[in-house]
């Protein structure tokens, strides 16, 4: 029997995928427990239409990645913190720290998980750090850390 599966599914295949399994493994087990619907017409057209919607968001969303890259490359964003002797800070700089400190110079939205920090800032300076926008979109932002 000819199936859509809508969930990944181990040794089968990955959902969206069109496979044929045995009647009994498709009737029994896969299409009660909602991994897998029958590959009628319909179906198929829907998971056409369904594909064609995931490709032109995902289109949409590179396109703004790269006009924020665009934005973000090459700016300096400032940070300030308490030290103490030797440019040491009392705490640590984090990707937090950073996020929230675009949000407020640039006001622009960005996820702490996207900013590639190996780990956190502890002294003054200057730090380029790598942003992860989407998936091939990167952009360098200039971290200055500097004394309350």
């Amino acid at each position: 029997m000819r199936v859509i599966l809508t969930q990944n599914v181990e040794k089968i295949g990955a959902a969206g995928d069109v496979v044929n399994v045995a009647d009994g493994y498709a009737r029994n087990y896969l299409i009660p427990r909602g991994m897998a619907v029958q590959a009628t017409k319909a179906n198929l057209r829907r998971l056409e239409h369904e594909k064609e919607i995931a490709g032109k968001k995902a289109l949409r969303e590179e396109e703004e990645a790269k006009a924020l890259a665009g934005r973000l490359s090459g700016t300096t964003v400032t940070i300030t913190a308490k030290t103490g002797e030797g440019g040491r800070l009392f705490g640590s700089v984090t990707s937090q720290d950073i996020a929230d400190a675009v949000q407020r110079q640039f006001n622009v939205e960005l996820d702490r998980r996207r900013i590639d920090l190996p780990e956190p800032i502890k002294n003054l300076g200057e730090y380029t750090i790598p942003v992860k926008l989407y998936q091939g979109v990167n952009a360098e932002l200039v971290v200055k850390v500097i004394a309350e």
